[in-house]
């Protein structure tokens, strides 16, 4: 047996104490501390990809070159998006997942503790090597997130790396998949069947289903870029009978699916967060399930819709619009359930409520610029504009990412013992929210003026709005520095203890009806989030 194993099971059977120090984190079979792990990575990330960001803005400032050379402008857009999609979002969406779930189905861990182990360390070599690529000769992939043949294939001596990275990616996403389908389908508490679990959970099996689905498809994608550059074949070179627009399928067939990968884990934050400080149970539950496995299930049938321009039949136009019009269906359903959940509710107002209000409503601009993104006749003047960045940052930043910051801030007491800083909290609330639209917002205006996206130098006409988008991404930047502030704080036990009702009473309202508990002031709802998720 090796020594890493045979230290791993010291640790597992405490034969000698809990392990110390950085053996600890090497060799960590817990799911909390795995998880921990993921959400530091994906903290790591978020700035890393945040800062490649800030070099697009600053460059994009003023017309004209300021900063960066044309091709390092499109290797940090490349960069920006692998690292903030495969490093940031979904990371932190796993570490959320590792240390919430067997907490709410009653497991004493998750299923597959080795496995879970692996999946995280590979990451870090990914990652590093994804990095290594902008000190390579010929520097960092430059073809865009969406690697595009001919484009990426000029790469150079980076393209072999981009393209094992990615593969180490996809094998960590199917791996954590593989560990929550089991945890949850074998590891549940007797009593809970699949529709008592709660929504967090329920949105994870789903997006489980998903990554393992469409990540074999992204490798199958990025093998055959491989061999067509160093091993002769012609899947995408028209010189040898190749259609590059196969490659486009290919990639969307995974990379829409995806784009729910990383917003349904944070349908499933929102829908623990809203009920707790609505102080009712979610409305329509079980809808919500039927919903989210729809959005789901949707996802697979309308990939072409990135593609309404490739030159498909109008019979497929046809299709690819109405299906995508589709999603919004269950889509609203969600959105409506969240709001008919604060209907009438004590509701309070501390920072993982203000997120998730945020995130409802800044998510829902998203998926109505996503409406008109379906429309084919719209869309071929929207696509590859401004407009398009808008749309998906929309759904992205003040979709996702505000999900995961809502959730940690909503569970960091259940975590640490102890109290954030409620005041910093909501400072970083109000700063985030009102950066993001100054630096998103106008992007659709961009975009509909006819301005190209992944360009390093504009027509002075979209100057105005390009500098507004750059001091709202600077602010957003900046103000991330105070959540960085307020979590470690929290970390460090500088706040007040956590009761074990943390978010229960709602402030200033009195309890009319003196009882044990305090949930018969509220005609007795069954269990809400919090209660499950602090007992």
């Amino acid at each position: 047996m090796s020594s890493a194993v045979t230290a791993a099971n010291e640790h597992d059977h405490d034969h000698h104490g809990p392990a110390k120090g950085l053996k600890r984190w090497l060799y960590a079979t817990n799911h909390k501390d795995i998880g921990t792990m993921y959400l530091v990575f994906s903290g790591l990330m978020f700035f890393t990809g945040g800062f490649m960001a800030l070099i697009i803005r600053s460059e994009l400032f003023t017309p004209g070159l300021q900063f960066v050379a044309p091709n390092f402008f499109n290797q940090m857009t490349t960069m920006h998006a692998l690292i903030m999609v495969f490093g940031a979002v979904m990371p932190a969406f796993v570490g959320l997942a590792n240390w919430m779930i067997p907490m709410m189905i009653g497991a004493p861990d998750m299923a597959l503790p080795r496995m879970n182990n692996w999946s995280f360390w590979i990451l870090p070599v990914a990652f590093s090597m994804l990095l290594a690529t902008l000190f390579m000769p010929g520097g960092a992939p430059a073809g865009g997130w969406t690697m595009y043949p001919p484009l990426v294939l000029q790469t150079g001596d980076a393209f072999p790396f981009l393209i094992f990275s990615v593969h180490l990616m996809g094998l960590s996403s199917i791996m954590g998949a593989i560990n929550v389908i089991v945890t949850i389908i074998n590891m549940r508490t007797p009593d809970m069947t699949l529709l008592k679990m709660p929504m967090f959970v329920w949105t994870w099996l789903i997006t489980a289903y998903l990554l393992i689905a469409v990540m074999p498809v992204l490798a199958g994608a990025v093998t055959m870029l491989l061999t067509d550059q160093f091993f002769g074949t012609s899947f995408f070179l028209a010189a040898g009978g190749g259609d590059p627009v196969m490659f486009q399928h290919i990639f969307w067939f995974f990379g829409h699916p995806e784009v729910y990968i990383m917003i349904l884990p944070a349908f499933g934050v929102v829908s623990e967060i809203i009920p707790t400080f609505a102080r009712k149970p979610l409305f329509g539950h079980d809808s919500m399930v039927y919903a989210a496995s729809s959005i789901a299930f949707l996802s697979f049938i309308v990939w072409a819709h990135h593609m309404f321009t490739v030159g498909m039949p109008l019979t497929g136009q046809l299709f690819f619009m109405f299906a995508t019009m589709l999603i919004a269906v269950p889509t609203g359903v969600k959105v409506f359930n969240w709001t008919a959940t604060m209907w009438k509710g004590a509701m309070t107002f501390e920072t993982p409520m203000l997120f998730s209000l945020a995130f409802l409503f800044l998510f829902t601009i998203g998926g109505f610029s996503g409406l008109m993104l379906a429309v084919v006749s719209s869309d071929i003047q929207y696509h590859d504009s401004y407009f398009v960045v808008a749309h998906f940052h929309y759904v992205l930043v003040p979709g996702s990412i505000f999900a995961i910051m809502a959730a940690v801030y909503y569970w960091l007491p259940k975590w640490t013992g102890h109290m954030y800083n409620e005041k910093l909290g909501q400072v970083h609330f109000w700063l985030s929210t009102i950066f993001v639209n100054v630096t998103f917002f106008p992007m659709h205006f961009l975009g509909l003026a006819g301005m190209p996206r992944r360009i390093p130098d504009y027509s002075t006409q979209f100057t105005d709005f390009n500098s507004i988008a750059s001091i709202g991404a600077i602010g957003f930047g900046l103000s991330q520095l105070l959540f960085v502030y307020v979590v470690i704080q929290c970390v460090r036990k500088q706040g007040a203890k956590a009761s074990s009702e943390v978010w229960e009473h709602p402030k200033g309202l009195e309890w009319t009806v003196p009882s044990p508990a305090p949930y018969h002031t509220f005609n007795d709802p069954p269990k809400v989030a919090a209660e499950v998720a602090f007992s």
